[in-house]
Parts: structure tokens; C-alpha cells; sequence
């Protein structure tokens, strides 16, 4: 099927061609390519034909397919031959530079014999000999060669190294790549990295630079104790890389520095996104060095003992780590021995073991903010080892093991999840037997209580119907085994998560309440109904009530709710202190303080924290300390007191790490953490603590708070300018196989790309945000409820679109963006978007673009009219002012002085001079100088732009804003020197 339409006439192919080369290499440019040489060849003009097969010449070799790109230059060499003349100056040369890509090709081919890769080496020298070419280039490839097949490497350096760069020579950054990575098969880190320091610094950089010479600096980076600096290499140069099968061997050794620095887990990631390389790479040598990199890491992970987990690998089947790894292996060997007999070397082979042989460079290396662990992306259904200090919690006799776990169940204690999780997998073992022993019980009171702790489970996970539903079973179970009292208990469990399932069009805060309120009724009748419960039995009950009418008061925040919770809690604190239950006493205060927090008496909720921590610190139980001093950190925060809320908040965490990481839940104190350093102005201290929040809640299930706490972090990450960072993370977060089916909230999806592809933008990646950004676009367009976000993201694509010149385009964006604020009016987005657009195209275009400039800030003019009707006051300077700037700047970027002048005389006007401390100072001055550059410069008017100026500079140095005056003095002096 064709990709394009056919063209008529050469100027439509032409057109094509230029149309074709905006693409990104791939077998959609590449089917493009070959369809254009089959039309070029309906033509009588032959100078089309060659164009034609440049182009597809390119995308053979960008697209990693070497076996084509020879025979294309063989015709274009044949029409050389025949017809010189059709080669200008420009087409000449590039044909000769592609002698070198024919090279490279055929060095990647093992089906090639080394005397034709020779023979074709003697047919460049001739040819560039014959045309009076520098021969640098040709001894560039006789080098490559002898590295590649390991032998005469030296000579062939010094005879291509010791010569002076030609037109024809490889760009400076892929020479400097050669010459580093001769020094570093010499086994010298530093003076590689010396040789590289232009290309990794961005001085010079080519289509594949720095991202190839990145991928080879990481590992050298690493021996040489330059870890910060491979860790931005390896963010930045994997990104440029990824999916790209004609960059697949950098992939690999990205692959390979996750594998030898402890973050096995990403590579796992990162060989998942880049599964179509197995099938994509068409080059054998590319081949061998990304299935090499792959190797290394796989052999690190079964290595650690995970080779069941689950791999990306070739299409068509399900792999395990180990099996990939056997699969990989016999390829790339299969691969190596094959240019080792072409090449009469071993070194393939050489070069496979060094690196498979490498030990780990670094224990650990935080490569990215979502850290992660290969325990981390195991099967959900394996259970977690218990935690280090817990394992003599746990007893090796059956039924010691099933009475402690109750005894721990009864006293609250964190330790009794080791014991559950022991049990479980110990019955759903085949060949379980149950004890015969009366004080144990029968197995239908066993499986009741593992049903009861999985509820509680799903319960902390939100997960309501199924929390009922299994504190149902596990009811009638406890029923049939005699337990009356258990049985109720979980009754009570089920009613209160049954009252908390939200209905799928979603409760008004009304109808919640009024389900609280009749399950509270519900506990207290089966509470007076259910005789004979244990102390500790009865006082669940009542922690269970006040609970329910807690959780109603701050749905409802219904000052008439707040008796009734203390009158419960009451209940419970003299219950639990007359049968000295020390985990309900410590519930109560819990239960009370936060009642007058709720009730918004903020100093009487930390009288009562403060008394129950004077409690727990002398009587325990002291696995209550990190939830109460959570939420005494969150007093305090409500006091506005962030430092003391930060050391609460700080000690909760530290008290936590004393207890199972599962048992106890500290994804809340980790985002209570990161406000309270926000406040704190920490940015950089709260943002481990939102990842680290976010991880926590999405490994326990709360995906939708995961992520919306990603997001936010991502969003700060942007902020702190680590635009890397921040890219890897959303990545990361993006290629969730939850989010990738499509079961995540759209919104929650498009807010990640949005900042995704701000940071996009923010890194100087201009082309993917444009892309990303017209998608989401398109995508939000259809948000009929939400208009307000798609007017905001159709403006941000307008103006990238006017970066890029697009312009025709960008009008439509920021049409689309205008019709969405005439629904949901965004102001100053919108008067933001028009603005710069004008500004963008008056500059780009001059005089041309003045016309639709003009028109853009006619339709910023209409929003500020608008915004002053709905007396809506804008950040910083007023619409209205911005809007007589900008009609400055787009008149004088036009060539119409006058107009600009008086427009900028206008929001001079609207601006008003500044006073003391006036915050508006520098906006005054620039509109001073861009004033004073158009009368002096462009108008010829000396006179009067340095009597503006010098006024400007006598006030604003009286008013103290001395770094304002710079600019405006500067200005002044060239107007003397020019007069």
C-alpha cells in the first residue's frame, strides 16, 4: 500500500522528497523513500532520479538496513559515471562522502569477505585520488576497519589521526568519538574522556553525537569515580537512543551500565521499551553489541536470583529472564564466531567476553527518581519476605505459629502481617495439614481468620465491596466454628466498608453521611444484640462506631456531628482503661484529637496528641507512635508552624523504620514530609519524599494516588530545572503496563504528557513537544466537560507551533484554544498564547507577517476586554499593558517605528512610573529602553531617546534599582557615540 500519493510532475516529487525527509527514520520513511525512486524513474529528467536515490540511500543507513544502502550507491555511482553533469557541486559531494557510509555497511554484513571490504577501501582511494580529493577520510576508514577487525589498529590510527580534516572528513564529534574510543581500547579511561570532553559538553555534536559517545563514556565515567556525571549521560543519551534501530548497540551498553550499577529493575524497564530492537535491527554488528548489552544484563539478573521474572524479548512468545537469556546468548555468539571467520580475528568474540566478564562497578546508583529493586517488579502474587528484626516473630510449630498470630491479631501488633502471610502460604500449600489440637480450633476458624486479615487489606487499599464481601465469608465461617464474637466483629467490618462503597455516578457528601449514620446504627444494634464478646472484642466494637461517626463528621463537616464522636469515643477510652486495653486507650485519644481538629479547634486537637504521646512514650503501644506523630505534625502544619510539623513528621518517619515496612504505612508521612519542606522552601528535600510517597502507594494498590502524586512530583522536578530527571520519571511512569491498556484516568494520563512534553521543551527539544503537544491537543478537544484545559493546552501548541514557524497551524491551535475559553474562559493564558504568537511571527516574518501579527493582538485585545468586564486582575502587569508592549515590539520587529513608539508610549502610560520598592521596575525600564531604541536607533532621534533615557536613569538610581539602570545606560552611551 502506497504511503503517499503518486506525483505528477517533478516539482510535486520534489516536494515529496523534502516532505519525507522532515520524518523520523523508520520503515514509514524508508517504504516512502523507495516509492519516490519508482516514481523519479516515470521522469525523463535523471537529475530527479539521483535526488531520489539519496534520499533513499539515508534512510537505508539511518534506518539500519546495510544490506540495501551499497546496492543504492552503486547506481548512483553508475550515473556518476555516465552523466558527471548531473552532479553540481553540492551533489558531488555528497556522493563522495558516502563513499565512507558504503564502508561502514559493508563492514556490518559478515556474509561480506574481508577482501571485498578491502577491495571496496581501494576503490575509494582511487576514486578520491582520481578527483583530487584529500585522502583523510579513506585512511579514516582503513582505521575503523583494523579496529574492527583487531589487528594493525596502531598504524592505521596514527596514519588517519596524524592527517588535517578535509570537507569530506567525518563531522569533528564522530572523529572525536573514534579517537576516544582508541584510547579506551588502550585501557586509558582519563584521556579518553579527555578526547570526548567537546562532544559531552555539547560543543560538537552531529545526528548521532553526543548519544554515541555518551553510551561509550558511561562505564569509563564510572572507573574513574565520575558518577554524577554518568548518571546526566546515561538520562540524556539514553533518551536521544531509545527504540532508534540504528542506534540499538548505544541501547545495549545502556542496558549494560544499568546491569553493573545495582539498578537491574531499570534495565528490565528500559529492555521493555526497546523490545522492537529484537526484531527492527537489520545490521549484524549493531546487532551483536545491543544483544551483548542485553546479555550482560539479564546474566546480572538471574545472577541475583530472578531469573523467573519476567522479560521483553523477541515477538511471539512469553520469556523469563533465564530463558532470554539462553536465546540471546546462542544468537549473539552464533553472530560473533561468523565476523570472527570473516575477519580471521577473534576479537568479537574478545570483546563479547570482556564485557560479559565485568563485575558491577557500584553496589548502587540512583539513576532515576523512581528507584526501584527487582523485588520491586516481581509478580504481585509472591509474598514479601517479612522485614529485618521480624523473623522471630514468627515460630516454626504449627500451632505455635497459628496462636501467636492470633495473640499479635488481638493486640494490634505489626508483627501479626509476618504470621498471616506465613499461615497463608502454609494452607494453600497441597499438603497442608491442620493441627489436632483444641486450643489451635478447627481449619474453618483458620481460613476465617485469613479471610478477616485479607479484608482488613483490601480495606486500607479502598478496595470497600471486596473488603465486605470477605469480611462476610469470613463471618459465617467464624459462625460455623463457634466463635460468635469474631463472627460479629466482622459483621461490624463489613458494615462499615459496605457504608464506604461509592456508587458508580458517585455520593454527594449528603448521601455519605446518611449511609455513615445508618451503618453507625446498624454497630450499635449488633453490638447490643451479639452477648458474651471478650473485652478486647467489645472495645473493637466501640473503636468501630466512633470510627463510623468520625469518618461522617468530615464528610458532612456538620457542627452537630461533633457530640456525637466524642459521646462514642468516651465510650471507648473509659471501656478500654477499666479492662486496661492499652491499643484502644491509645485509639481513643487518637480518635478524639482528631474530632477537634475536625471541628477546627486546632489548639485542643494538640492538647489531646500531646497527652496521648506523653502516653505512648511510657505505656506504648509503641507502633502507635509514627501515625501520631503524623498527625501532630499535621496540627502543627494547620498552625502554620512547617518546622515543628517537619521535626514530627521527620521523628514518625524514624519511629517507623523500627517496624515491618508493610505493617506499617508511611506513603502518607512521606507526602506530609515533602509539604512540609515546600513550606519550608526545601524543594530539593521534599522531592524524594513525594517519590518515595508515590511508590509506596502505588505498590499498595492506590494507583490513582501514585500517580497523581508522580505527577506533582514530576511537576517540581520541572521546576528544580533537572529536565532529565523529570523525563525519566514520566517516562517511566508512562510505560506502566496499566496506563499503556488504557485502564488509567485519561486526565490523569494527559496531565504526565503535558509536563512531559513541557520538559520536552524546557530541554530544548522543540520537535518532540511540538509532537507530543498537537496530540494532546487533538486529544482534548473532545473534553466537553472540561474546556478550560483544552483552551490551556491548544494555547501552549500554538506558540510552540509559531516557534517552529508553523504558523498556519498555530492560528488554528490558538482558534481552537479561543473557542474553548469562550466556554471556559482562561484569560490570561489565552492573552499570553496571542501575544507571543504576534510576537513570534512579526519577528520571524518582518513586514510579511505584520498583517496576522496585528490581527492575533486584536484578538488579545478583545480577552483583556473581556477580563476588565468580568473584573478579573491578572499576575503581574495588566493585560491591557502587556497588549500595548507587544503591539510595540510586533510594529517595531515590522519596520513601523511610529506606530511601535506610540504603542510603547502607552503602556508606559498604563504602567506608571515606579516608586520606592515598586515591584514593577524592571518591566518600566526594558519599555523604557525598547522606547528609546526605536526613537534614537530606528527613528534617528537621538535628541529626545537620551533625554527619555537619562530621565529613566536619574529615577530609577534615586529609588535604589541600580541593576535596572544597566541596559538603559548602555543604550545611552551608543546613542552619544553614534551622534
Amino acid at each position: 500500500m502506497p504511503t503517499a500519493p503518486h506525483p505528477q510532475n517533478t516539482d510535486e516529487l520534489f516536494k515529496a522528497l523534502q516532505e519525507n525527509d522532515a520524518r523520523p527514520y523508520g520503515r514509514t520513511r524508508t517504504v516512502t523513500a523507495e516509492e519516490l525512486v519508482d516514481a523519479a524513474e516515470q521522469f525523463e529528467e535523471p537529475v530527479v532520479l539521483v535526488h531520489a536515490l539519496l534520499e533513499l540511500q539515508e534512510a537505508y543507513t539511518y534506518g539500519s538496513e546495510p544490506r540495501k544502502s551499497p546496492v543504492v550507491f552503486a547506481r548512483l555511482l553508475t550515473l556518476f559515471d555516465e552523466q558527471p553533469d548531473l552532479f553540481d557541486e553540492r551533489l558531488r559531494h555528497m556522493l563522495f562522502w558516502r563513499f565512507k557510509w558504503v564502508a561502514h555497511a559493508l563492514r556490518q554484513l559478515p556474509e561480506i569477505p574481508l577482501a571485498s571490504l578491502r577491495q571496496w577501501l581501494t576503490e575509494m582511494r582511487d576514486r578520491y585520488e582520481r578527483a583530487d580529493l584529500d585522502l583523510q577520510p579513506y585512511y579514516g576508514q582503513a582505521y575503523q576497519l583494523a579496529a574492527h577487525v583487531g589487528e594493525d589498529t596502531d598504524l592505521a590510527y596514527e596514519l588517519w589521526a596524524g592527517r588535517t580534516r578535509t570537507r569530506l572528513s567525518d563531522c569533528e564529534a564522530c572523529e572525536i568519538c573514534q579517537r576516544a574510543r582508541y584510547h579506551l581500547r588502550a585501557g586509558d579511561d582519563e584521556r579518553a574522556l579527555r578526547a570526548w570532553e567537546p562532544v559531552l559538553a555539547g560543543k560538537e555534536s552531529c545526528q548521532e553525537e553526543p548519544a554515541r559517545s555518551a553510551s561509550y563514556a558511561l562505564l569509563p565515567l564510572l572507573r574513574t569515580g565520575r558518577t554524577d556525571r554518568a548518571r546526566e549521560l546515561h538520562l540524556a543519551g539514553y533518551r536521544a537512543c531509545r527504540r532508534n534501530p540504528s542506534m540499538s548497540e548505544e541501547v545495549g551498553r545502556h542496558l549494560e551500565f544499568c546491569a553493573l550499577t545495582g539498578n537491574e529493575a531499570r534495565g528490565l524497564e528500559l529492555l521493555a521499551e526497546n523490545r522492537n530492537l529484537f526484531d527492527e535491527v537489520d545490521s549484524p554488528l549493531d546487532l551483536i553489541g545491543f544483544l551483548t548489552g542485553v546479555e550482560v544484563l539479564l546474566q546480572r539478573v538471574e545472577h541475583l536470583g530472578h531469573g523467573e521474572l519476567p522479560a521483553a524479548g523477541y515477538a511471539g512468545r512469553t520469556w523469563t529472564v533465564a530463558g532470554l537469556r539462553a536465546e540471546v546468548r546462542g544468537r549473539a555468539e552464533n553472530l560473533a564466531a561468523r565476523f570472527d571467520a570473516r575477519n580471521g580475528t577473534t576479537a568479537q568474540s574478545d570483546g563479547r567476553t570482556a564485557r560479559l566478564d565485568r563485575a558491577p562497578l557500584l553496589e548502587t546508583l540512583e539513576l532515576t527518581l523512581r528507584t526501584r529493586g527487582l523485588d520491586d517488579v516481581a509478580p504481585a502474587a509472591q509474598v514479601a519476605a517479612p522485614a529485618a528484626g521480624t523473623a522471630a516473630a514468627v515460630p516454626d510449630p504449627l500451632p505455635e505459629l497459628i496462636l501467636r498470630a492470633r495473640d499479635l491479631d488481638r493486640q494490634g501488633h505489626p508483627n501479626a502481617q509476618a504470621c498471616w502471610a506465613r499461615l497463608r502460604t502454609l494452607v494453600a500449600a497441597g499438603d497442608y495439614t491442620h493441627p489436632d489440637d483444641p486450643a489451635v480450633g478447627p481449619l474453618g476458624q483458620l481460613r476465617a481468620d485469613l479471610l478477616a486479615e485479607e479484608a482488613s487489606r483490601a480495606g486500607e487499599k479502598d478496595e470497600f465491596a471486596d473488603c465486605a464481601a470477605r469480611h462476610e465469608e469470613a463471618a459465617a465461617l467464624y459462625e460455623e466454628a463457634g466463635e460468635p464474637g469474631h463472627a460479629a466483629l466482622c459483621r461490624g467490618s463489613a458494615l462499615f466498608a459496605a457504608a464506604r462503597i461509592p456508587t458508580q455516578d458517585g455520593d454527594g457528601a449528603e448521601a455519605k453521611a446518611a449511609a455513615l449514620t445508618a451503618a453507625h446504627a446498624s454497630l450499635v444494634r449488633l453490638h447490643e444484640e451479639t452477648p458474651g464478646l471478650a473485652p478486647y472484642q467489645e472495645a473493637r466494637l466501640l473503636r468501630l462506631r466512633a470510627t463510623v461517626l468520625g469518618l461522617r463528621l468530615q464528610t458532612s463537616r456538620n457542627d452537630e456531628h461533633i457530640a456525637p464522636v466524642l459521646a462514642e469515643v468516651d465510650l471507648l477510652h473509659t471501656f478500654a482503661t477499666r479492662h486496661d486495653i492499652g491499643t484502644q486507650i491509645s485509639g481513643a485519644l487518637l480518635l478524639r484529637s482528631s474530632t477537634y481538629a475536625l471541628s477546627g479547634d486546632l489548639p485542643a486537637a494538640v492538647t489531646e496528641i500531646d497527652a496521648l504521646l506523653d502516653r505512648l512514650k511510657a505505656h506504648g503501644p509503641a507502633w502507635h507512635l509514627p501515625r501520631t506523630l503524623g498527625l501532630r505534625g499535621r496540627l502543627h502544619f494547620g498552625l502554620r508552624d512547617a518546622q515543628t510539623a517537619y521535626d514530627n513528621l521527620t521523628e514518625a518517619l524514624q519511629q517507623a523504620a523500627d517496624w515491618p515496612a508493610d505493617a506499617i504505612s508511611t506513603a502518607r508521612l512521606h507526602g506530609d514530609l515533602a509539604e512540609a519542606c515546600m513550606h519550608l522552601r526545601r524543594p530539593d528535600e521534599a522531592l524524594p519524599h513525594l517519590t518515595r510517597s508515590a511508590e509506596l502507594d502505588l505498590r499498595r494498590g492506590s494507583r490513582t494516588e501514585a500517580f497523581c502524586t508522580y505527577s506533582n512530583a514530576a511537576q517540581l522536578t520541572l521546576d528544580l530545572g533537572r529536565i532529565e530527571d523529570c523525563i525519566a520519571l514520566l517516562d517511566s511512569l508512562l510505560a506502566e503496563p496499566d496506563v499503556t491498556a488504557g485502564e488509567v484516568d485519561d486526565r490523569l494520563v494527559a496531565q504526565l504528557r503535558l509536563t512531559r512534553a513541557r520538559a520536552l521543551q524546557a530541554g530544548e527539544d522543540p520537535k518532540a513537544a511540538t509532537a507530543e503537544f498537537v496530540a494532546l491537543a487533538a486529544e482534548s478537544a473532545g473534553w466537553d466537560d472540561d474546556p478550560g484545559s483544552h483552551a490551556m493546552i491548544a494555547a501552549e501548541t500554538a506558540v510552540l507551533l509559531g516557534e517552529s514557524g508553523e504558523f498556519d497551524r498555530a492560528r488554528e491551535a490558538a482558534d481552537q484554544a479561543l473557542a474553548a475559553h469562550a466556554r471556559a474562559p482562561r484569560y490570561q493564558q489565552l492573552s499570553n498564547c496571542l501575544r507571543e504568537l504576534a510576537r513570534l511571527q512579526a519577528q520571524q516574518q518582518g513586514p510579511d507577517g505584520l498583517a496576522d501579527a496585528l490581527a492575533l493582538l486584536a484578538d488579545a485585545g478583545r480577552i483583556a476586554d473581556e477580563a476588565r468586564a468580568a473584573e478579573y486582575e491578572s499576575r503581574g502587569r495588566s493585560l491591557d499593558t502587556a497588549l500595548a508592549y507587544e503591539h510595540g515590539r510586533v510594529n517595531a520587529f515590522a519596520g513601523e517605528y511610529e506606530d511601535a513608539l506610540a504603542a510603547l508610549e502607552k503602556a508606559l502610560a498604563l504602567l506608571g512610573e515606579p516608586g520606592q520598592g515598586d515591584d514593577h521596575a524592571d518591566e518600566w525600564a526594558e519599555c523604557i529602553r525598547l522606547a528609546g531604541a526605536v526613537e534614537g536607533l530606528y527613528l534617528e532621534r537621538p535628541a529626545p531617546a537620551l533625554t527619555r533615557l537619562d530621565a529613566a536613569i536619574t529615577r530609577l538610581t534615586a529609588l535604589g534599582h541600580t541593576a535596572e539602570t544597566k541596559p538603559l545606560t548602555s543604550l545611552a552611551a551608543r546613542l552619544r557615540d553614534e551622534e
